[in-house]
């Protein structure tokens, strides 16, 4: 949570703060997970605190051998029952829906679709984005306490 209060996003407070037990640097998860933040580069798409659980899912179980359909079956069941848990918490996977939006994508190609707002104090009393991050970050630590009921 404090690293989206720093001003990072959903998907980069959820990757970054797991990063250090795949081999990662802050910076480096910082990175890789800058793409989904605002629902996928502001598109109100996937959540970004999901997909930070996500591409954490695919650093924690997923696989590296194209022809192992297995470790991907396996790694796709875990992605489905954190997406299912996400839910369950916060009603939604999309973005748009969980901003309460009534488009389900920003304008493309446009000022106003790809600017981040302003991190004020009127942004963070109207947006779910603090709580998707904790919700999210507690998903997966439970993940990571009781793998053997998510494989």
């Amino acid at each position: 949570m404090q690293l989206f209060k720093e001003g990072y996003s959903c998907a980069q407070s959820v990757t970054a703060a797991f990063a250090d037990l795949y081999g990662f640097t802050r910076s480096q998860a910082l990175k890789m997970s800058a793409s989904f933040g605002g629902g996928i580069g502001r598109m109100r798409y996937v959540c970004g605190a999901a997909s930070g659980m996500f591409i954490l899912a695919g650093l924690d179980c997923g696989t590296d051998i194209a022809a192992d359909t297995d470790a991907k079956a396996a790694n796709y069941k875990v992605v489905q029952q954190l997406a299912s848990e996400f839910v369950k918490e916060c009603g939604s996977l999309v973005c748009a829906d969980l901003l309460g939006l009534d488009r389900p994508l920003m304008p493309l190609a446009s000022a106003e679709g790809y600017k981040p707002a302003p991190r004020t104090e009127q942004y963070y009393q109207k947006r779910p984005c603090v709580k998707t991050v904790e919700i999210a970050a507690e998903i997966f630590a439970n993940y990571l306490e009781n793998k053997q009921s998510f494989i």
